[in-house]
């Protein structure tokens, strides 16, 4: 009994450490942006089809964020997907994560001159 409820209890520890925030869409090869939250549920837009990986999808997300500057939008850090992962834009680069309140680990980094490019390569 003693050992089920040790089980038990190491069980709901695991548990309590997962993510209850939104899930991103794991639809192969789509690229999403995170527009809202509607009634607390996620609203995702395809920016994309047939993107061929992470990578890309963060090349269209970040053409989307540099219209919404140009337009004149004052927002500067967007979120989007990519089968089953968000990506995290911003003026410092793109972070991605596997759940939207989790760790963020860096992606691409802004080189000085602007462009994006893998972490260490600069």
């Amino acid at each position: 009994m003693l050992r089920l409820s040790l089980a038990a209890a190491a069980f709901a520890v695991v548990l309590a450490g997962c993510s209850h925030g939104p899930q991103p869409p794991g639809d192969v090869g789509v690229c999403y942006h995170l527009a809202a939250f509607e009634a607390g549920r996620p609203k995702f837009n395809v920016v994309a089809r047939n993107v061929p990986d992470l990578e890309h999808c963060a090349a269209q997300l970040e053409a989307m964020r540099l219209r919404f500057l140009r337009f004149g939008v004052g927002q500067e850090d967007i979120t989007g997907a990519y089968q089953g992962a968000f990506l995290f834009l911003g003026p410092q680069g793109v972070f991605t994560s596997q759940s939207y309140d989790g760790a963020q680990y860096p992606f691409l980094v802004r080189t000085p001159d602007g462009r994006l490019v893998p972490p260490g390569s600069q």
